[in-house]
């Protein structure tokens, strides 16, 4: 393994952050949120069209660069620096790699072209806002019951003489009330003999009046109900959810007797729950990098006030305690980058990596807010949004304990475990 970075590596993440820095300060992030997108469109498509960020790790037969997850990586680092809210993880991360792996060749050319140039966005929708699951990384989601198990609940799946239709809902789903393509993890089969499919749903997004549009995050809480927003997809309902992280926005997806798509072509040869935690993997390594880029934003952020900041006739940061709660934390941040970066050329170990990176971006953001002290309390400072990020990540993709417990399992180092352990990801 070379851990030099390569000069296109190097240009994508001083391009990248030069143009953040430019485009995505803490005002612009919080205007980006309170948009009906839930990011910031313009800013959106210059990412897309100019630094062909969604296409990164597509292959150039479909208008992709052809580079390799630690490109989108790396830029996601940058991403998360900024806490920037876009449909990159949910579009290039989470969707394009099924639809790449599972799609046929007429699906992935009419579809990821689009996804290269920023024209579509697409999201997972899976059941009982169980996405950490779903991939794999909290527990084995062959046997895990992460969708219903075909009982009531989840999302079913029925074919007809007029092709394939879903009935039930997902919750959390990431940036599912703005995506215009939404792949949603439905059963099929009935029960006992039921099995988890991935399905196209169409979704066009007709934009929220401006009374649905969720509060200014600089003038207070939200404290609006959650907001519809309808689909010209028959049976198809979209609600944007009020989150803890508004940069990560989150809906709840409803189908009924909604037209679908099956992707791929063969149902019953298709290994959607092994394409699902291939993907998990890849995701994974790219999560960690952007929580390292978060924890190392709130870093640079309180190294710059404590050089400001004056006690006692001098700067806060010459004190030899500060000192080191800073130096213990820039050692977290170097070790979770590095976990990330070796996670992105080998995403087996992408679950411990983001394991590490998670809990060093909460570490990050608790830090912040004390040597600032006590800010993360006011709302029109941006340390809260690091604290917010940190449990919301690790509430949609985790908890800690889970990756790393689950992690052991696989490697084996509680020996044989019953295939409950492994369903639910119990510690043995």
């Amino acid at each position: 393994m070379d851990a030099a970075f390569t000069a296109e590596q190097d240009e994508i993440c001083r391009t990248l952050r030069d143009l953040l820095a430019r485009h995505a300060g803490p005002g612009e992030i919080r205007a980006a949120v309170r948009t009906a997108e839930g990011h910031d469109p313009a800013l959106w498509r210059r990412l897309a069209q100019g630094l062909g960020l969604p296409g990164l790790a597509l292959p150039e037969e479909y208008g992709g660069a052809g580079c390799t997850p630690t490109e989108l990586a790396l830029a996601c680092e940058e991403t998360g620096r900024a806490l920037l809210p876009s449909p990159l993880l949910a579009t290039a991360v989470l969707a394009a790699p099924l639809i790449t792996a599972l799609g046929t060749p007429s699906q992935r050319a009419g579809l990821l072209p689009r996804i290269a140039d920023g024209t579509l966005t697409a999201a997972l929708a899976v059941p009982g806002g169980s996405m950490a699951a779903a991939l794999g990384l909290t527990g084995d989601n062959r046997s895990a019951p992460w969708s219903g198990g075909g009982r009531a609940g989840g999302v079913q799946a029925r074919h007809g003489d007029g092709g394939w239709r879903l009935y039930g809902e997902a919750d959390r789903v990431l940036d599912g009330h703005s995506a215009g393509l939404l792949l949603v993890a439905a059963h099929t089969g009935g029960y006992p003999r039921s099995r988890t499919l991935l399905f196209l749903v169409r979704a066009e997004l007709q934009v929220p009046t401006e009374s649905q549009v969720p509060a200014e995050v600089s003038g207070g809480a939200p404290t609006e109900v959650p907001t519809d927003a309808p689909s010209g997809t028959e049976g198809l309902t979209r609600t944007r959810l009020t989150s803890l992280d508004e940069t990560r926005p989150l809906a709840r997806v409803e189908l009924r007797d909604t037209p679908a798509v099956l992707l791929g072509t063969d149902a019953d040869t298709a290994d959607v729950c092994g394409a699902l935690a291939a993907t998990g993997h890849t995701a994974a390594a790219v999560l960690a990098a952007e929580a390292v880029g978060a924890a190392a934003g709130a870093l640079e952020r309180t190294v710059a006030y404590v050089k400001e900041r004056e006690q006692f006739g001098r700067a806060i940061g010459s004190f030899q305690a500060v000192k080191h709660r800073l130096a213990d934390l820039y050692v977290r941040v170097e070790a979770a980058r590095s976990a990330a970066y070796y996670a992105a050329w080998d995403p087996v170990a992408g679950p411990l990596a983001l394991a590490q990176a998670l809990e060093t971006a909460r570490t990050a953001a608790g830090e912040a807010v004390q040597l600032h002290g006590g800010i993360g309390f006011t709302w029109e400072h941006e340390a809260h949004l690091y604290v917010k990020r940190a449990a919301a990540d690790e509430l949609l993709f985790g908890p800690v304990h889970r990756l790393r417990d689950h992690a052991a399992v696989r490697a084996g180092l509680f020996g044989d475990v019953p295939s409950r352990a492994l369903a639910h990801g119990a510690a043995v």
